[in-house]
């Protein structure tokens, strides 16, 4: 199968501060990565570097045989942890999803637009919120939408950042289950999620990287979730999710 992401011998210092070191990892086409690793651990900076946002300070990031840094010319979407719009701004759900696919925002909406961004708000289970204010969106909503956002463009590699945060325990299972339709209905497709959740990485991943600066796992979900790799990223036993590895 075609390699979706290379990575090799990825190291990412801030001045002084090594967010990453000679990292390397190879995931297939239509993989679904979750990444895992404790605070601090490198695991947005490896995602920005991804997307070309962070350019490495040794090492290579290719996307589907490509430069990372040639982002422009990849169907690849990232959808952030932290939502940085402004909730009072003016605007309707349709029209943040539009901007993903403009890569601007949508002073004017064209036909053609409105239809493929309300494919995606179908797809992301939000359709019925399309004329609704952002302002006005429950954090479920706007987090679907987002979600909707990334995937207007048919991405074949979708980036996500914690993307269940601020759900609650059922929508979130609903989300995942979105993620899975979208794979089911895209097969080229690839996702690469960070998650502090062992449980979501067990059940929905096929390949789980366990970082903390350095790889400290990257395979199987089976073969990397246990207690001697997952010791060995956080420093210590008993994190409160151990007990869903085994669920």
């Amino acid at each position: 199968m075609t390699a979706a992401v290379e990575v090799e011998n990825l190291t990412v210092r801030f001045g002084s501060v090594t967010a990453l070191e000679d990292v390397s990892f190879t995931l297939k086409e239509g993989g679904f990565l979750a990444v895992l690793g404790p605070n601090g651990a490198g695991k947005s900076t490896l995602l920005k570097t991804l997307t070309g946002l962070i350019e490495p300070t040794q090492g290579s990031v290719r996307i589907a045989g490509n430069d990372a840094r040639r982002r422009d010319s990849l169907a690849v979407s990232y959808v952030p942890q932290l939502k940085t719009i402004d909730r009072q701004f003016p605007a309707l759900a349709l029209e943040l999803v539009v901007s993903g696919l403009l890569r601007r925002w949508p002073w004017r909406i064209s036909k053609d637009d409105e239809v493929r961004a309300t494919a995606a708000m179908k797809s992301a289970g939000v359709a019925d919120v399309a004329r609704t204010p952002i302002e006005h969106l429950s954090g479920g909503q706007l987090q679907r939408v987002y979600l909707a956002r990334g995937m207007v463009r048919n991405p074949r590699l979708l980036i996500l950042d914690e993307p269940a945060s601020g759900i609650d325990t059922t929508g979130e299972g609903e989300f995942y289950h979105l993620l899975e339709h979208y794979q089911h209905d895209h097969p080229n497709a690839t996702i690469v999620m960070i998650t502090h959740d062992w449980s979501v990485a067990r059940h929905h991943a096929s390949d789980v990287l366990l970082l903390n600066r350095r790889v400290v796992g990257f395979g199987n979900p089976d073969a990397i979730l246990k207690d001697e790799l997952l010791r060995d990223a956080y420093g210590h036993r008993g994190h409160k999710h151990t007990m869903q590895v085994g669920s």
